[in-house]
């Protein structure tokens, strides 16, 4: 078989056996069986799902990481080999960073004797929850190491094209709840009453203004209500109504700003109608912010390996990757993967024949790294 088709293969079979944050369970034994065949190195990390591999002697340490969860979604993409899991789908493409990565690893265990130092591959649970990452700096995955590497494919970008960016590149993920607390009444008799559905609409509505007029424009800014939920029946106001949406930005100043215009709009709309409104928020991952070094670095070895590249847009979606680059200098870069599809859709169905080529890639970057005077 060949070294394509065996990626290819490992793909399909992690595709159809995808398993939900923290329950990736059988996704872990079969990487490690995987990596063990290959006669890998696999750490004693104190992990319940995921695993760390190493290849390599010397001080110097390079990580790779990957990610290894799937998403609850069913999934209609019509491919042999979908799901097999009712209503759990690999449909960011998850399955293809494994695999991709597990590629590397055989690539850099065959150039062993090679190496200028040690490279670290990171097979990560609970990206999607924006919990893995922590999990595994705390096992230890980054001690010693000394730059990471990462990657999403991207599905509007074709196979064999490549992006990154040095700076901000994914955004900050923040989830708020917003509880509106008025008095219920009849609805034929609204003056009794204090009507939370009307004020939660004027809410919404205000919150439009935060992006559009208290934030420079050249800020990317989304603040989105994405869930209402209020009253049961058709002739009662309710006494609540529930508020729920996402702020995402690049700079932790204009995070700050936004949460803060929030909570001076919910507080000066419930004084003003003598409501109670409460506002929580759920901090996600800060910022993904690529050091500019090894991003242009990370861009010059595609650029050798063939790859056509591009500087990156802003992303406004978010990376648990993020908080790898909090703790050390690194990279996350983007490769095509030609879906018809975008991440998160129950159709996605990147094209697989990426998976040599990054490999390639990631085994080349690491081994460049390695001997790269920081």
């Amino acid at each position: 078989m060949s070294f394509a088709q065996q990626l290819i293969d490992w793909r399909r079979e992690l595709h159809q056996y995808p398993e939900l944050s923290l329950e990736e369970f059988e996704t872990t034994r079969r990487v490690r069986q995987w990596l063990e065949a290959a006669g890998l190195r696999l750490l004693p990390c104190d992990l319940p799902t995921g695993v760390v591999a190493e290849v390599g002697t010397g001080e110097k340490i390079i990580a790779l990481r990957a990610d290894i969860d799937a998403l609850p979604i069913a999934e209609t993409s019509g491919v042999p080999f979908s799901s097999l899991n009712p209503g759990v789908m690999h449909a960011c493409g998850h399955d293809i960073h494994t695999s991709a990565m597990l590629g590397a690893a055989l690539l850099l265990k065959a150039n062993e004797q090679k190496l200028a130092g040690r490279v670290r591959i990171l097979f990560q649970p609970a990206e999607e929850n924006f919990g893995g990452a922590k999990r595994l700096i705390k096992a230890g995955a980054l001690e010693g190491v000394s730059a990471i590497f990462g990657m999403h494919n991207e599905p509007g970008l074709p196979v064999g094209e490549f992006a990154t960016r040095g700076g901000p590149f994914y955004a900050n993920v923040d989830r708020f709840v917003i509880a509106v607390k008025g008095k219920g009444a009849h609805a034929a008799r609204p003056h009794e009453g204090n009507d939370a559905i009307l004020l939660a609409s004027q809410l919404v509505n205000a919150l439009q203004s935060v992006a559009s007029r208290n934030v420079n424009t050249l800020d990317s800014v989304v603040l989105s209500v994405t869930r209402i939920a209020g009253g049961n029946t058709w002739n009662v106001l309710p006494e609540t109504v529930e508020l729920e949406g996402t702020l995402r930005t690049h700079k932790r100043a204009v995070r700050q700003q936004v949460k803060d215009r929030v909570n001076e709009i919910a507080a000066g709309l419930g004084q003003a109608f003598g409501a109670e409104i409460a506002v929580t928020w759920f901090d996600g991952p800060e910022a993904l912010v690529n050091d500019e070094k090894w991003a242009a670095f990370a861009r010059h070895v595609a650029d050798e390996q063939g790859y056509r590249t591009h500087h990156a847009e802003l992303h406004m979606g978010g990376e648990d990757f993020a908080v790898y680059l909090q703790q050390i200098p690194g990279a996350f870069v983007s490769i095509g993967s030609a879906s018809e599809y975008g991440l998160h859709h129950p159709a996605f169905n990147p094209d697989d024949t990426l998976l040599e080529g990054a490999a390639r890639y990631f085994a080349r970057l690491a081994e460049k790294a390695l001997l790269h005077t920081d």
